[in-house]
């Protein structure tokens, strides 16, 4: 029998009983991070539990995807954990297709028991055991709110990427990443690219950098006016935000003489 488990994080308005009243099953944890919820969601479903997909509540199957996992997975050979399929980011109603966005090969689909996502505190990527299939439909990534709460919401995002890449200095979180620079997908090559490329560029300056290929070496500005304000602040403004809030934990923490994760929780409010 299908089952809708709701995992809620105590919230505080009517989430639980308009769950319950739909037929859900609902259970609470309290929140740390996407990652360590997902994975522990994971533990609570049904033994008998096949595939697992993974979406965000902005994002939706394009009819090509959707029409693709009907049809082939049931088939799919059994060693076989996971299924790559193209992401597809809208933005103010224009699809980005240019700036090295399009398509990112990521794994969205996996079968149960055999994977789950990186430890992180934000991009959060699926990790599987096995071989990985590939489906060309697109999940479209669409958010419709405004761009106010878009800047809002990546002001928290950078709060969350900077604990990220202190922890590539300071090693407060376990090792736990999908980088792979050959023989994974395209997300697993960014990962690698990030983490032994981009984080031993100067502070700053790489924001820069990084915008300058997005924008002018991987076409981003065909992408329209829409995409010329989406490639300038993902690539360039999202990015320098996120090396000055590192730059604002460590002035702290050598001002404050404390630890790494004190001057995290003071400055940023997260407890790591």
């Amino acid at each position: 029998m299908d089952e809708a488990v709701v995992v809620d994080c105590f919230s505080t308005d009517d989430t639980v009983q308009l769950a319950k009243n739909l037929g859900a099953r609902v259970i609470q944890r309290a929140w740390v991070n996407y990652a360590s919820q997902f994975n522990w969601a994971l533990g609570q479903l049904d033994k008998d539990t096949e595939w697992v997909l993974r979406m965000d509540a902005d994002e939706y199957l394009s009819p090509e995807l959707a029409g693709q996992i009907r049809e082939q997975l049931p088939a799919m050979a059994t060693d076989v954990d996971g299924v790559n399929c193209n992401r597809c980011l809208v933005f103010q109603g224009r699809r980005i297709r240019y700036g090295g966005v399009y398509p990112i090969r990521s794994i969205r689909l996996f079968r149960f028991g055999r994977g789950e996502i990186e430890n992180r505190w934000i991009n959060e990527r699926t990790m599987v055991e096995g071989a990985v299939a590939d489906l060309q439909g697109d999940l479209i990534d669409d958010n419709l709110n405004t761009l106010s709460h878009w800047t809002a919401k990546h002001n928290h995002y950078a709060s969350r990427e900077a604990v990220d890449l202190l922890s590539v200095e300071y090693s407060f979180i376990p090792k736990d990443s999908v980088a792979r620079l050959r023989g994974g997908t395209g997300s697993s090559a960014k990962r690698w690219l990030k983490e032994n490329v981009y984080t031993r560029l100067p502070r700053g300056f790489r924001a820069f950098i990084y915008f300058v290929y997005r924008y002018f070496l991987r076409l981003g500005f065909l992408d329209g006016r829409q995409g010329t304000v989406f490639h300038f602040l993902q690539a360039f403004w999202y990015r320098y935000l996120v090396d000055a809030k590192v730059d604002e934990v460590k002035r702290y923490q050598r001002s404050e003489d404390c630890d790494v994760k004190v001057a995290i929780k003071d400055i940023l409010g997260i407890r790591v």
